[in-house]
């Protein structure tokens, strides 16, 4: 016959295990309900917020395409007033006869000897050889005023600075012709040949360009750039020296009776009116290319 105390233990210890069963099984459902709470507020989150995302990189790419026609219109602008400037360049300063000297038509015959002589003393080798080097005397330097060699041979000078600047331009490829002739014409003709160059280097890239190999002169300009930009800066500072002392044995007079002689050739002489054009879209051009320049430089750094 059973105890007492064994028979509460056999009637009580059922009930406890199905109490202890309950409430795990309450733990396990109430963990459940806890995690798909937590699951529905991270989804409504994420749904309340990605037509935010969506919104975000659509105002991106908005904005993108804005900068892009923005630029666009920009260039076309730049090209219609640089071809403009070449007409007006172009028909002021060689067809019409308003200004100061003569047009190309009707151009007069001190102003071709003027021409000649001026290209004869380029960079002042013909001067500096007969005054400095004894007993060379093949051909003899023309007698120029002072003034006007130094003004053609300073805008020559720094037209040759624009060599290293034209062949490593990251815009060359735009045009199609060659850079060597076009730097060669720019030698004796300036910006007639420059201003449809920084118009044409405005156009839409090609989408399957490649890249040109330079030529043998422009490896030269390029390898050689510091070189090219001294010697291009000495000649300047020369032209400007010896333009207010230059020739002192040949009586061209002070620096104010030179300075008198600049006014009055500015005015007279069409040639020497045209290179105060040059000088000024010089001005212009080249911290352009160099801007442009050293922008390449910067992108080709990049990793």
């Amino acid at each position: 016959m059973a105890s007492p105390v064994l028979l509460c233990n056999n009637l009580y210890t059922p009930l406890w295990v199905s109490s202890l069963s309950q409430s795990q099984h309450q733990m396990q459902l109430l963990q459940r309900r806890r995690l798909s709470d937590k699951f529905h507020a991270q989804y409504k989150a994420s749904f309340r917020f990605s037509p935010l995302v969506c919104l975000a990189a659509r105002r991106e790419e908005k904005e993108v395409v804005v900068v892009v026609e923005s630029d666009g219109r920009k260039r076309r602008l730049l090209q219609i007033l640089l071809w403009a400037a070449e007409g007006i360049y172009i028909f002021w300063l060689f067809l019409l006869p308003y200004a100061p000297g003569d047009p190309v038509w009707a151009i007069s015959s001190d102003t071709i000897n003027s021409l000649i002589g001026l290209s004869l003393n380029f960079f002042f080798i013909l001067p500096l050889i007969n005054s400095v080097v004894v007993g060379i005397h093949l051909i003899n330097s023309p007698m120029l005023h002072p003034m006007s060699e130094g003004l053609f041979n300073f805008v020559i000078g720094w037209t040759f600075m624009f060599a290293p600047l034209l062949f490593t331009d990251c815009k060359r490829d735009r045009y199609k012709g060659s850079l060597d002739v076009l730097w060669g014409f720019q030698m004796f003709l300036t910006n007639t040949f420059l201003i449809p160059y920084m118009a044409i280097r405005l156009n839409d890239e090609e989408a399957e360009s490649i890249p040109k190999k330079p030529s043998q002169l422009g490896s030269v300009m390029i390898n050689g750039a510091p070189v090219v930009g001294v010697f291009g800066g000495a000649v300047c500072l020369i032209s400007a020296l010896w333009a207010f002392f230059g020739r002192q044995d040949s009586n061209f007079g002070s620096i104010a009776d030179r300075c008198e002689f600049l006014v009055s050739y500015l005015g007279s002489e069409r040639l020497a009116y045209a290179f105060i054009w040059d000088i000024c879209l010089y001005i212009i051009f080249q911290p352009w290319l160099i801007g442009d320049n050293l922008q390449n430089v910067q992108k080709s750094k990049e990793p």
